[in-house]
């Protein structure tokens, strides 16, 4: 067969099949058989059909939250954290996930850049994890004086992870550290999504998303064995 003839649209196919449904006679009933219905002028008038100008506008403004540019992204708010509180908090963030071999510091891609964008949104649940932070913050700065006679950023690392230690887990924190714990908690895993979503963070877990691949080799041995599948 030609190529002509094999190359059969998909607007004529469909042509083709509603032709051919409305051709083929309905079984069992015939003309005589079929009742006649008698339609009177004014019953077979119909609505004119709505115009695309009456058609409810858009009304949302892009650039906004409803509808952000994502190529050209803007915070449409202002940020609330003033720069001792940030400087607390990329204190915190690096004791939280410091750099090593493999990945630089949450602080050094802006973790802490991110929970000042979090808790500045004026929404409910944010203005609620705002006072969280803001409240961690000072206590966290009242418990490294009172432990240490210095500011958090001044602390060394041990002194740091000295506090951490006692407000780790909100489940087995002191009742004088369950405040510290909540923010601590708050803290860690706003600190992991920031940093977990960045170039840098994929690759400290290996991630490398959706891409083509010749074979799948499957979980990595250390994680089989961990979960006890390890052949």
């Amino acid at each position: 067969m030609s190529k002509d003839k094999t190359n059969l649209s998909r607007r004529n196919a469909l042509r083709l099949i509603a032709t051919t449904a409305a051709a083929v006679p309905v079984i069992g009933c015939s003309e005589k058989a079929a009742p006649k219905v008698e339609l009177k002028e004014d019953k077979l008038a119909t609505k004119p059909a709505v115009k695309d100008l009456d058609a409810p506008k858009q009304t949302l403004v892009r650039g906004t939250p409803t509808d952000p540019d994502l190529l050209n992204p803007v915070v449409p708010w202002e940020m609330q954290l003033d720069a001792r509180e940030l400087a607390v908090l990329a204190a915190l963030c690096d004791v939280i996930i410091p750099a090593d071999e493999i990945s630089p510091s949450a602080s050094s891609v802006g973790a802490h850049h991110y929970i000042n964008e979090y808790v500045s949104a004026p929404y409910s649940n944010n203005k609620a994890d705002l006072v969280t932070i803001r409240g961690g913050v000072v206590w966290l700065e009242g418990e490294s004086r009172r432990r240490f006679q210095g500011p958090f950023v001044e602390l060394n690392a041990s002194q740091k992870i000295a506090i951490c230690e006692d407000i780790k887990w909100t489940r087995t924190a002191k009742p004088e550290f369950q405040a510290g714990a909540r923010f601590f908690a708050k803290v860690r895993v706003l600190v992991s999504t920031a940093f977990y979503t960045t170039e840098e963070g994929m690759a400290d877990i290996g991630y490398v998303g959706n891409r083509p691949m010749a074979s799948f080799p499957g979980a990595p041995p250390e994680v089989l064995k961990r979960l006890g599948l390890e052949s």
